[in-house]
């Protein structure tokens, strides 16, 4: 005879809860992400709280995540320098009563420093839906949703009267990428300022500026142009490799050094912005001797008066460079100049390598000492006496061997 088993409630109730987890991670999974992902998030969410090891909704959850919340979120707010140099020109720049408008409000913490600064009300847009979502929360947690109001919307959708009750006093932002351009700064502030702010509007950031140096550095070669591996030539698939965006880590590892001074070769005032393209033909110094491998192009921020980030060789913080690399190193000697061509549009940056220009030569020790020569000669005669007038030969007895031939020509 069979003993019956006694039937385990606690184990019956983690099957169905099993069971009700793989449901929602379905549903979840079957769910269109037309609405930036906020239903597939709660679905990912709910299984979770019902079975948090649960393998493939973690995966899904995490995939999810980095899909629609851009990894560079999370160094960004870490970086102290870049958070102090926005909270001093917010409280230089906003005043007790002022609207402002922040555009791309992230996690909230330009907005947040902006109520701390006096503003009567902020006005911040995020067009992402779960980076919305959670800025509310955290601007909720911070007991500050009275004085922020986050519009789930794209800048350009704003409607004065409707999503934000007047124009604004002071337009905030920060959506610029290494070289200032790839966010679509210029042309989301041209509208901004034009339709959403008040005529003498204040901005934050003022202005900012792109500047070029040739710098030298094997490690970033060998980092994004490895000569060979195991034996094997690679310099064909090098082609694919013209412009190198360094992480902060890259960064440190690969000690650019530098050959020369920046260089301005765009300027832009974000008070008023256009979208008009621009070309520059420039001249990069060089002040030290080595071998060219790439420009790099950096960029310095105005956000207030004496308030400035930046992403230099000797600037720290989250932000990433963008290198352009040559293709061929040029060895150069101090006094070159290394000639570039840069371009922009709206939101993209290019830079072309034209040549590199030599240094003029010093001249020759027996021209410089037949100069000298003439010149105490001159003065032994005087003032008024005249030049001796070298001998005219044919071309073909003139001395062209040696600088005294040349001299008085």
């Amino acid at each position: 005879m069979l003993e019956r088993q006694t039937p385990d409630p606690a184990r019956e109730s983690c099957h169905h809860s099993s069971r009700d987890a793989e449901r929602l991670l379905q549903s979840a999974k079957s769910e269109p992400l037309t609405d930036g992902g906020i239903r597939t998030a709660r679905l990912l969410a709910e299984a979770l709280s019902i079975d948090p090891r649960h393998h493939e909704a973690q995966v899904l959850q995490e995939r999810l995540h980095q899909t629609f919340v851009p990894r560079w979120h999370f160094p960004m707010l870490a970086d102290t320098a870049r958070n102090s140099a926005y909270a001093r020109a917010l409280e230089a720049k906003v005043k007790p009563g002022d609207v402002v408008l922040d555009i791309g409000c992230g996690a909230g913490l330009t907005a947040m420093l902006a109520a701390r600064a006096g503003a009567k009300h902020v006005y911040t847009c995020e067009q992402q839906p779960l980076i919305a979502q959670a800025a509310t929360q955290v601007i909720a947690d911070n007991g500050l949703s009275d004085r922020i109001t986050v519009i789930p919307k794209w800048s350009h959708d704003i409607v004065v009267g409707e999503d934000i009750p007047e124009r604004a006093d002071v337009v905030i932002s920060e959506i610029v990428d290494t070289v200032l351009l790839g966010e679509g700064a210029l042309a989301t502030l041209t509208h901004a300022m034009a339709a959403l702010a008040k005529p003498d509007a204040r901005a934050i950031p003022e202005q900012g500026t792109l500047l070029a140096q040739p710098v030298e550095s094997r490690q970033l070669l060998d980092l994004w142009r490895p000569q060979q591996a195991e034996g094997f030539d690679l310099s064909a698939f090098h082609r694919f490799a013209r412009v190198a965006q360094l992480t902060p880590n890259d960064f440190e590892a690969c000690g650019l050094r530098p050959l020369g001074p920046v260089t301005e070769l765009f300027a832009f005032d974000f008070t008023r912005p256009d979208i008009n393209p621009a070309r520059s033909t420039t001249e990069l110094a060089c002040t030290a001797a080595g071998s060219i491998h790439a420009v790099l192009v950096s960029f310095e921020m105005d956000l207030a008066p004496g308030i400035q980030v930046a992403n230099g060789l000797h600037s720290g913080g989250h932000w990433g460079r963008t290198a352009f690399l040559l293709d061929h190193p040029e060895t150069a000697k101090a006094g070159d100049r290394l000639r570039v061509t840069a371009q922009h549009d709206a939101a993209r940056l290019s830079l072309s390598v034209q040549d590199l220009l030599q240094a003029a030569e010093e001249p020759a020790a027996a021209a410089l000492w037949m100069t000298r020569g003439w010149i105490a000669h001159r003065q032994l005669l005087g003032p008024g006496a005249a030049a001796p007038q070298a001998p005219v030969r044919p071309p073909s007895e003139a001395p062209n061997a040696h600088p005294l031939g040349q001299a008085f020509h």
